[in-house]
């Protein structure tokens, strides 16, 4: 599974990213978490607000950060 984080580094950016990886660690699942900061490759995956988190490719919440119950949810 691979997991990418949107942003280009503002705070909620990184609370998504937080989120992400707390979710993975509560329910021991493994993933690849990407971090994708470059404008160019974000606007090129049709994200026009930050932050945004896909699960293998699939767009899941754009212009906020998920909850953890989302996240876990997503992961299985």
């Amino acid at each position: 599974m691979q997991i990418k984080v949107y942003g280009t580094g503002c705070a909620k950016c990184r609370k998504a990213e937080t989120i992400v990886r707390r979710a993975l660690a509560e329910t021991g699942n493994t993933a690849e978490v990407v971090r994708v900061s470059d404008l160019k490759e974000i606007v090129m995956a049709g994200v026009l607000r930050t932050p945004a988190v896909a699960v293998d490719d699939a767009m899941k919440v754009i212009g906020r950060a998920p909850t953890l119950d989302e996240v876990k949810g997503w992961i299985g």
